[in-house]
């Protein structure tokens, strides 16, 4: 949407003109029209275990480590080292099809096993020492941002990867329910009462700003997405439902660069290998459904999605037929024309761990990060990515 057109047709437009801080913080963002790529991000909250998800089946120390938790069954062996855990049968094709890149020992240097401050590390892209109050993806919208719509998570709280220093993206569960929020008369009566000596003031004056983008974000979501039943049929679960949510914003040609999932419950200190199995499986099915989605609407070679969890697991299983937290895990990169389909990387040494008895990082998760910026989203990673990381070749 043009920025003009917008200001002209927004119902906010008569008010707008008469408050002359906020039209030149919004002439201060970034105008370049954004790209019709976009990002789904999938973060598997609490640490998934990276070793039973990609299993090194022809490992005598994995099963020597994991005596009760090791997988030895209906493994889907993808090469004569590694393969699927069985719940994720339903990625398969896109393996076969060179449409997914698994990255093996994806971590950072002195690693965190706090989940919330590994959590927070992994969306602000900062060093481990470092404490960064706005996300990579918040920065992006900075840089590069137009309106909060240009990035949606799909929850009821904003993460900490969505919200830049100026700048942030927008959390919804239910686009119909933010719409009529709203319009609720208490929203419409606060922003009654806003002004330009307000608007002056920093706390007061970003809290305004943002409420007045919210309305029209929530009002531009409302109008702009096609009331339609998809042809897809998607798992009965909550992550299937922000897939299927996505899928419907991007078939509305939403201009949204990014969109946020989550699936949790992966901090498996006992009883690992059922609740690990079910949460697979909902991934993995979900995934597959929207997936499909986009290639029945034509719409996925424009689509790359990114999956990550905070940290891995450790190594060997603990006493309660679990595992503790560890460090480097996998990330999967999915997309139609990947340049490095498969494993992009071999699995580290399972001998040759760090002091905590955990796998050692060997790519530099900002180098993801990095690499999308460029090479999918067409951007600097300046401002972005602070440290200087190396480009990788998946894409």
């Amino acid at each position: 949407m043009d920025r003009r057109k917008f200001i002209k047709d927004s119902a906010l437009a008569s008010s707008l003109f008469f408050v002359p801080s906020f039209v030149k913080a919004f002439e201060s963002v970034a105008t370049e029209k954004l790209g019709y790529r976009r990002l789904v991000i999938v973060q598997l909250a609490g640490g998934n275990d990276g070793l039973n998800t990609i299993i090194p089946h022809n490992n005598d120390v994995y099963y020597n480590a994991r005596p009760r938790l090791a997988i030895t069954k209906d493994i889907i062996r993808l090469n004569d080292n590694l393969g699927f855990h069985p719940s994720l049968a339903p990625l398969r094709s896109l393996f076969d099809n060179g449409e997914l890149s698994i990255i093996n020992n994806v971590g950072y240097p002195n690693p965190v096993r706090s989940h919330f401050r590994s959590m927070d590390i992994w969306q602000t892209a900062s060093d481990s020492d470092e404490y960064l109050q706005s996300g990579w993806l918040g920065r992006y919208l900075d840089a590069h941002g137009q309106k909060p719509y240009n990035a949606i998570e799909m929850d009821e709280q904003l993460s900490l990867a969505m919200k830049g220093e100026h700048f942030n993206g927008i959390a919804t569960n239910n686009y119909k329910a933010l719409y009529k929020t709203a319009k609720d008369p208490f929203f419409k009566s606060v922003l009654n009462h806003y002004n330009d000596t307000h608007l002056s003031e920093h706390n007061l004056g970003y809290l305004y700003q943002t409420m007045i983008e919210a309305k029209s974000s929530a009002k531009y979501i409302y109008e702009k997405t096609k009331v339609k039943l998809s042809q897809q049929d998607y798992p009965q679960n909550n992550f299937a439902k922000q897939l299927k949510n996505v899928a419907q914003f991007v078939h509305s040609d939403l201009d949204t660069k990014v969109f946020y999932t989550s699936l949790g419950g992966f901090d498996t200190h006992a009883n690992q290998q059922n609740k690990q199995s079910r949460l697979l499986e909902q991934y993995a099915e979900s995934i597959s459904a929207f997936v499909k989605d986009l290639k029945r609407n034509e719409t996925f070679e424009d689509t790359l999605i990114l999956t990550f969890s905070e940290f891995g697991r450790r190594v060997k299983q603990n006493a309660a037929n679990g595992t503790d937290h560890g460090a480097a895990n996998n990330v999967f990169i999915i997309g139609k024309n990947l340049k490095t389909a498969g494993f992009y990387n071999n699995l580290a040494s399972l001998t040759d761990l760090d002091t905590n008895g955990d796998l050692k990082y060997e790519i530099d998760f900002r180098s993801v990060y990095a690499t999308i910026l460029s090479k999918w989203m067409n951007v600097s990673t300046k401002g972005i990515i602070n440290s200087k990381q190396e480009v990788l070749h998946f894409i």
